[in-house]
């Protein structure tokens, strides 16, 4: 048994150089003099935030404070970032403390909605399926956008909050509101006039956005800085998008471009990455194919994307299958996932499944419901099992399918907050630890159940079905370090069904049951002493590419790219925390889309023509030093092993879905392919998952977010980082340069795929 070593409490890993410039770029808020705070003061915070909402005992508090400093178990990137604040105290942004969300598009108020998310930092899913959107209205009016007056015009005491809508005959003025509800109003405004009968086929729009605040001007509540660049454009591309369908109905690619163009206002507006999913149904060719040859290159060479569908990048797609999918469809799936990175296929059928546990609470009633559910008799099924069930409680059960954008949650209409477990800071015999951590985690978000939301169907879904997800990162260091270089080498080997291998996976198993058992009795007995119904899942894993670099965990589920590695962390040129990472003694490059006027990548960070800079920071996971550990080849982990072992979580430890980047090269396409079918074809519990083609970062693109390096240049990397190094205290670095911070806490996804979009 390989033991953790001992580190003070309140500071960050040594195995996690990455700590800080995360911390600060990410969950650190601001104060007036531009000032951020420090972990233990976030710590504070947060712990305040939760123990308000959730009534929690001094007892409890006390248990989440340790887990907390210790980095063992934290609260999701959205409450690192607004909770306690006097922002998320307010029911209209109580939204803002959620990292996932899904909206079945059904209306009008369905974009809105979303907008309204996104502007909050919610990741944002959306079921674009034909039953939903068929449900919107017809498009019976061209529109003539004009936008007029200047952003920031309007002197600051003179702005008014409220986008205000003066309709007179067919001419229509708005005056866009300084505010995030201002925002979207002014937006949902156009898709109703749109479709508006009363209007004559044609409306003048004249939309004034002179009360809207300037570049720069911070956001006070929710933090960070307002930056509407984009927002004068979104109403011209939702125009031309709405005018392209007078005379009919949405198509889901429509309602897809339409959600993603405020999508890109909200990510140049003051949220750092915008994260969705788009669900469509399995025989929408048009929504298949809708990312296809989104990226063209001209005869010169040169990659350009397609202007009309380049807001599509803001999510992930899709495809819903109600009926199993064939071999072929399978196959065909992964194909397009390895070459395009889209394609990807959920089995409805087991969502739903999973999401009516408290229904189906044998193996035998799930199995059952399985068969009556691919014949298009689950309906039936579960009105049998309930007969007493109200028609809206039977609808959303049947719709608990949504996906959140990196499909770890299960749902419809829902809000899930979600807690983390940092297994690589346990020792896997301390047992008790383990016991506090996950018992820590599953408090954080029972707390938030006690939210009672403003909009009537997140609150209703928040009612019939509540949920919450408690995950986990660093389950890969936490098996090396519990069953050491032999079961690396079993890995290497393809994870093969031996009696070694049989007793690793019944050890992994154990673990993993008893984690889950953990979450759902803690979780159970609070919402029991509460008067809260009960959840009835509990458990995922998200994909956890931020959170994990403040302690060096490897992603999730997931292995680390290798034992040792380059991993570069995006800024701003000039951006005060990457300023504090070159005093302390980080390397910093020019982005890779920094180039001159001969394509060549800019090797300067401080050329006038560079705008985006690269921190390059050597990392080592915890057990690299481990003799014989440097004999595995990370890289070469086949793709069944990975998928095996995704499984070995969604089997024994996950309730929702476990999020997963499974890596396959070309020539696994159709044995992965094949292992999925199967998986749903025997019922084994697969729902989704993301496929990304390796590819050796020596050998493609330059520059990329990790670069796996030897031991040797490793060492030398850290001596330099060492020689450069000009302060020992990352707070004290960063105190020197007080520019207004820009971006506003975590993205609402940041797995592997988002990553390298």
């Amino acid at each position: 048994m390989v033991q953790n070593p001992p580190r003070p409490q309140t500071s960050f890993p040594a195995t996690a150089p990455t700590a800080y410039p995360v911390f600060y770029r990410t969950y650190s808020r601001q104060n007036e003099a531009g000032e951020r705070e420090s972990w233990q003061q976030v710590c504070d915070r947060t712990l305040q935030g939760l123990q308000e909402v959730g009534h929690l005992t001094a007892a409890e508090v006390a248990l989440l404070r340790e887990m907390q400093q210790d980095l063992k178990a934290l609260p999701s990137g959205r409450w690192l970032w607004v909770g306690g604040t006097d922002w998320v105290r307010q029911p209209e942004n109580f939204s803002g403390a959620y990292n996932c969300t899904s909206t079945n598009v059904v209306d009008w108020d369905s974009f809105g909605l979303m907008m309204d998310l996104a502007m909050q930092g919610c990741g944002t899913g959306a079921i674009l399926e034909e039953k939903y959107i068929s449900q919107l209205p017809p498009i019976c009016n061209c529109l003539e956008v004009t936008v007029v007056g200047q952003i920031g015009q309007t002197p600051k005491e003179a702005r008014q909050e409220q986008t205000t809508v003066t309709l007179m005959g067919q001419t229509c003025q708005i005056k866009v509101g300084d505010s995030r509800q201002g925002w979207v109003k002014s937006y949902q405004t156009l898709l109703e006039l749109a479709s508006n009968p009363q209007l004559g086929g044609s409306v003048q729009v004249t939309i004034d956005i002179s009360d809207v605040r300037p570049t720069g001007e911070r956001l006070k509540g929710f933090g960070g800085v307002a930056n509407p660049v984009k927002l004068p454009d979104l109403y011209h591309r939702c125009a031309a998008l709405l005018n392209a369908a007078v005379g009919r109905r949405l198509t889901s690619v429509e309602c897809c471009l339409l959600i993603d163009e405020a999508a890109v206002v909200v990510v140049a507006g003051n949220v750092r990455r915008s994260a969705g999913m788009r669900q469509g149904a399995s025989d929408d060719q048009a929504f298949a194919q809708a990312k296809q040859n989104l990226w063209q290159q001209d005869e010169q060479g040169n990659w350009r994307i397609d202007p009309k569908r380049d807001a599509l990048r803001m999510a992930n797609h899709t495809r819903v299958f109600h009926t199993k999918p064939t071999l072929e469809e399978c196959i065909n799936a992964v194909r397009s996932q390895f070459y395009s990175g889209e394609g990807a296929i959920q089995w409805a059928g087991e969502a739903v499944a999973r999401a009516n546990v408290d229904l189906l609470t044998t193996a035998h009633l799930k199995q059952a419901f399985l068969r009556a559910y691919e014949n298009q008799q689950g309906e039936a099924f579960l009105r049998q099992l309930s007969p007493a069930m109200d028609q809206r409680e039977l609808a959303h059960r049947l719709g608990r399918y949504g996906l959140n954008p990196c499909g770890e949650i299960i749902g419809s209409d829902f809000h899930c907050n979600l807690a983390e477990i940092h297994l690589n800071q346990i020792d896997p015999a301390d047992t008790l630890t383990q016991e506090k951590a996950f018992k820590a985690g599953a408090l954080s978000v029972a707390a938030l159940l006690n939210h009672r939301f403003v909009v009537e169907r997140f609150q209703y879904s928040r009612t019939v079905d509540p949920i919450v997800g408690v995950s986990f990162t660093g389950l890969f260091d936490f098996c090396v370090h519990a069953f050491g270089v032999p079961w690396l080498e079993w890995w290497a080997a393809g994870r093969p069904d031996t009696a070694q291998g049989r007793e690793f996976k019944a050890q992994e198993a154990a673990f993993l049951q008893r984690w889950r058992q953990i979450v759902h009795e803690t979780v159970w007995e609070y919402c029991d002493r509460h008067g809260l119904k009960r959840p009835n899942r509990c458990t995922t894993v998200q994909p956890s590419g931020t959170k994990s670099l403040l302690t060096g965990a490897s992603p999730g589920w997931h292995p680390p790219k290798a034992q040792r590695f380059i991993r570069r962390i995006t800024f701003r040129k000039g951006d005060a925390v990457a300023m504090a990472c070159y005093d302390f003694g980080y390397n910093i490059i020019p982005s890779q889309s920094d180039k001159d006027e001969t394509g060549k990548l800019l090797d300067d960070p401080f050329d006038p023509r560079c705008t985006e800079w690269l921190v390059e920071i050597p990392v080592a996971v915890s057990w690299a030093d481990l003799p014989g550990a440097d004999a595995i080849d990370i890289s070469q982990f086949s793709a069944l092993a990975q998928f095996d072992f995704y499984m070995q979580v969604q089997q024994h430890y996950t309730t929702h879905n476990t999020s997963a980047t499974i890596e396959l090269r070309e020539h696994e396409v159709e044995p992965l392919a094949t292992a999925i079918y199967q998986a749903i074809q025997e019922d084994r519990g697969y729902i989704s998952a993301a496929l990304l083609a390796r590819f050796d970062a020596h050998e493609t693109f330059p520059r990329l977010p990790f670069e796996p390096i030897s031991k040797e240049r490793y060492e030398q990397e850290v001596a330099a980082v060492a020689r450069r190094k000009r302060v020992n205290d990352f707070h004290e670095a960063l105190s020197r340069y007080t520019q207004p911070l820009m971006e506003a806490g975590p993205a609402g996804c940041d797995s592997d795929k988002c990553l390298m979009s």
